[in-house]
């Protein structure tokens, strides 16, 4: 990378960037990293001021899309208050239809000058690999659920697209700027089909990119070759085997249906031998089977569709937002993936850089308990032994994420039961303040269970309320209090944190034949299904109700690199298909159990303090 330009004030105290022909085509990079990975709408004088600031500061070619990445992250930490800025100065940001940003050069110069100002002695940095430190809290980045913007497949565009509600273009004007209508937690009447419609297209989408379900180019591979046929291509054609892909549900008598996007077909499974997964109503599989002259699909073989990792995901759509914090580039989640993992394209210096400055946190771990019951007797006990053998052994977690349900029974609507619930709230305050040296480094994430209030059955669930949560907050300076379901950005790597007892769910509504199988085929079995079908609770809506027009923040594609599957099932750790999943257990059940997750090396590791737990 060239030096640095040093820029001199004029009188005015504004930058002067003298006007020069740039020496290179910097346009195409501008539009990657501004247009598509930002959303960001830039106006020609802004993209001619970017292609100043480029050619002044001879920024290397291979350095080019770093430097770009630095001012759009730049742009977009100051986007919540440039939306503010006054009405006289006229209207430098603007929600437009596609929820995409525009920026104007003044934008653009308001936001460089911030960064030579935040530079050492006037000097702006481009590139954020020169940093001198590496800050882990700079990278850590918690998404509540009800904040993550709803992308959905377009199977004509071939793509994901931004969902919006009705925008009114009309309530734009130089004095107020608003921004689209967010999803509502009642949804409208067209928001459960469009969800469903939703799954079905994000699955079969990579279904059909998968090399066995991709049409041949030659005629000798076409033995290989896996065609999936519509429901409505099947009348008149009885005593043929077909392939379907849809979604398990039951007709209006009861009778098991494949269902897609043309219509349904009953199905036989009295001679359909059992399969690896848990299959429920509201899974999507796929089924080959005999088209009988009754109409109905006798079943030979049921299964999930294939997954798909997150690194081929990501070449695909690593340009596209999904969790609604500026998207993270190819290049950031190789130089973040855990070794052991073999990623399909070489890394390059820039890559080798950044990895080599990861390297400074070896042991900077991610701590998680779950069922923390404060109404528990052994329960502070306990958590005191646990952060008493972190601060002995000079072992700081880098986050501590504490999962309901954090009462044994639930709260309770009585004056006494909601006192004693905020009594203990207010205790594990005093607890955690305690220990000055966690409070000081450490990050606590808590992530409310199905007992916890005020939310109702549906997911994704509200954080616990500020109500009980007030002293929490004021003593513990590095407290969050997420949803549940919520996710962890560190780095390249997203982390899915998901409390619910999942297993108990899904073994009391698998359809067809149950299996006798053992612990760790369930837990097996659980994983492979959830990761499979890209969903965090592939339960029909009677069994586990979903908020309509938050289902996009149960989806899991592209693949996370973690999910914790918090449960009061067994603890368990176990990677599938890249993905590490595990299950930290309950706190008190477990002799005081919990497990460490390790970013460095994408693996976690069961702890337990042995103790005396009330029966």
């Amino acid at each position: 990378m060239g030096g640095d330009l040093h820029l001199v004030k004029e009188a005015s105290g504004h930058v002067c960037v003298p006007v020069a022909t740039p020496a290179m085509n910097y346009r195409p990079s501008i539009n990657k990293v501004f247009t598509r990975k930002y959303q960001f709408a830039l106006q020609p004088d802004a993209v001619s001021l970017l292609e100043e600031i480029l050619a002044e500061h001879d920024i290397d070619p291979d350095q080019v899309q770093n430097a770009l990445e630095a001012i759009a992250k730049e742009c977009q930490k100051q986007e919540g208050e440039l939306r503010h800025v006054s009405a006289r100065e006229g209207p430098l940001i603007l929600w437009f239809s596609d929820c995409s940003t525009i920026v104007t050069r003044a934008i653009l110069q308001r936001v460089y000058d911030f960064m030579r100002e935040a530079g050492e002695d006037g000097t702006t940095t481009l590139n954020p690999l020169e940093a001198d430190s590496l800050d882990p809290d700079h990278h850590l980045f918690i998404f509540d659920a009800f904040d993550m913007p709803n992308w959905q497949y377009s199977p004509e565009r071939k793509t994901f697209e931004r969902y919006l509600k009705h925008f009114d273009m009309e309530s734009l004007s130089n004095e107020t700027i608003r921004p689209p209508n967010k999803p509502t937690i009642a949804g409208s009447a067209t928001s459960r089909a469009t969800l469903l419609r939703n799954r079905h297209n994000v699955i079969k989408q990579l279904v059909l990119r998968n090399e066995h379900f991709s049409p041949p180019i030659s005629g000798r591979d076409r033995a290989n070759y896996l065609k999936i046929t519509s429901s409505k291509d099947l009348l008149g054609r009885s005593g043929e085997r077909f392939l379907l892909f849809g979604m398990l549900s039951h007709m209006s008598d009861g009778k098991l249906c494949i269902e897609d996007v043309d219509g349904k077909v009953p199905l036989d499974i009295s001679e359909t031998a059992p399969s690896e997964g848990f299959f429920t109503e509201g899974c999507f599989v796929l089924v080959e089977g005999d088209f009988t002259d009754d109409n109905i699909l006798s079943v030979l073989a049921l299964g999930h569709p294939p997954c798909e990792r997150r690194a081929v995901a990501r070449s695909i759509y690593g340009h596209i937002d999904m969790l609604g914090r500026g998207a993270t580039t190819i290049l950031e989640d190789v130089c973040n993936l855990p070794p052991t993992v073999v990623v399909p394209f070489h890394a390059t210096h820039p890559q080798e850089k950044y990895h080599e400055r990861l390297q400074e946190f070896p042991t900077l771990s991610i701590l998680v308990l779950s069922d923390l019951w404060l109404d528990h007797p052994q329960t502070f006990k306990g958590l005191r032994q646990v952060l008493d053998g972190c601060v002995e052994n000079n072992f700081i977690p880098f986050v501590f994420i504490f999962c309901g349900n954090f009462s044994q029974r639930g709260m309770g609507l009585t004056d006494a039961g909601i006192a004693k619930y905020q009594d203990n709230f207010d205790t594990l305050a005093d607890l955690l303040q305690s220990y000055p040296a966690l409070c000081r480094n450490s990050h606590f994430v808590f992530v409310p269970g199905p007992l916890d209030p005020w939310g109702s059955p549906a997911l994704p669930r509200p954080p616990l309320p500020r109500a009980f949560t007030s002293r929490l907050r004021a003593k513990v300076p590095k407290s969050h209090f997420a949803s549940n379901p919520c996710r962890i950005k560190f780095f390249g790597q997203e982390i899915v944190i998901y409390r619910q007892d999942l297993m108990a769910r899904m073994l009391r509504n698998l359809i067809g034949v149950k299996p006798d199988l053992n612990s760790a085929d369930l837990k097996r079995y659980l994983v492979q299904t959830i990761v499979d079908q890209g969903h965090l609770s592939p339960l029909p809506f009677s069994v586990q109700p979903i908020l309509w027009e938050f289902d996009h923040t149960m989806r899991l594609y592209p693949m996370p690199t973690t999910i914790i599957l918090a449960d009061s099932y067994d603890r368990y750790e176990l990677t599938y298909e890249g993905c590490h999943v595990f299950n930290p257990g309950n706190f008190v059940g477990n002799d005081f159990g919990f497990s460490t997750y390790f970013p460095m090396s994408g693996r976690s590791e069961a702890s337990s303090i042995a103790g005396e737990t009330s029966p």
